[in-house]
């Protein structure tokens, strides 16, 4: 599999100088299988530059994977262009339990006045499913879902290809079980041994002082599951909207000093806009 990020931003897109490192955009991740078919998880802002890609590469078919419905996770959806082509052919899966249908939540974001063109305008063609729980198969990719910690719930993924498995958990908090969440241990155990593990890092200890039960875990308790699961590589995502690169740079020196200490055999980075990895 390659893993690239269009998005690594949380809650809403930000710019400015600050910001040119790790990127402004929210959530959007694309996985390229070995056949080179398209998985894309979340339509946060980073989908719109994945769209004009993607034109380029003259592709029409995708698979879109809705973590959760929260407006930093949809929003790019109206922007990415080639919902407007007759060409297209999109795949939308998302657990109505956790987030609604949603073919009517794209519909009710692209409504009047909220948007000047309504979803039903659109030219591409559309299916949809709503797997919940039991794993399933795109292309080469088996793909296995888990409830996130979250208010109004979500799915986090385990995407595994030849053996190689790559662990997408946006949106979890780690230190306060939401309804439908599960305990750390379970998601440890999900996590245990993968090849890459990207986990929501928004919040420093200092911030979840105040953010506690909002939905986002501090970097420490991320890292802390990276530990307990044993993984090989370690990626922070979801990072806080006020956050500057430079602030960004020494969350990472701090969590490589803690894997130094801990004597731990994991590589650790965190997500930019730009990042590619093949896992």
């Amino acid at each position: 599999m390659i893993v690239r990020c269009h998005g690594a931003r949380g809650s809403i897109p930000v710019s400015g100088e600050e910001y040119l490192r790790y990127g402004g955009d929210t959530t959007c991740v694309e996985i390229r299988t070995k056949n080179d078919e398209i998985i894309i998880v979340d339509a946060g802002s980073g989908i719109r530059r994945l769209g004009i890609k993607l034109l380029a590469e003259k592709r029409f078919e995708y698979n879109i994977i809705f973590t959760h419905s929260h407006w930093d996770h949809i929003l790019g959806f109206p922007f990415f262009r080639p919902i407007y082509s007759e060409n297209t052919t999109i795949n939308l899966m998302g657990c109505p339990e956790t987030q609604g249908d949603i073919q009517k939540i794209l519909s009710r974001a692209m409504s009047a006045p909220l948007f000047p063109i309504q979803f039903e305008r659109l030219k591409a063609a559309f299916s949809y499913s709503g797997n919940c729980s039991h794993k399933f198969c795109i292309d080469s990719v088996e793909i296995h879902p888990i409830r996130l910690s979250h208010p109004n719930m979500g799915l986090g993924y385990k995407f595994v290809e030849d053996g190689r498995s790559f662990v997408f958990l946006t949106d979890n908090e780690l230190g306060f079980r939401h309804s439908g969440g599960l305990a750390f241990e379970d998601y440890a155990k999900f996590v245990e041994g993968a090849d890459l593990l990207v986990h929501d890092s928004e919040y420093s200890r200092e911030q979840y002082e105040i953010t506690r039960s909002w939905g986002h875990s501090t970097y420490l308790d991320a890292l802390e599951l990276a530990f307990a699961g044993r993984v090989k590589r370690f990626a922070l995502c979801h990072h806080n909207q006020d956050r500057s690169d430079d602030e960004q740079d020494v969350i990472v020196q701090r969590c490589r000093e803690a894997i130094k200490k801990r004597r731990a055999d994991i590589e650790c980075t965190a997500f930019t806009q730009t990042t590619e990895l093949v896992v």
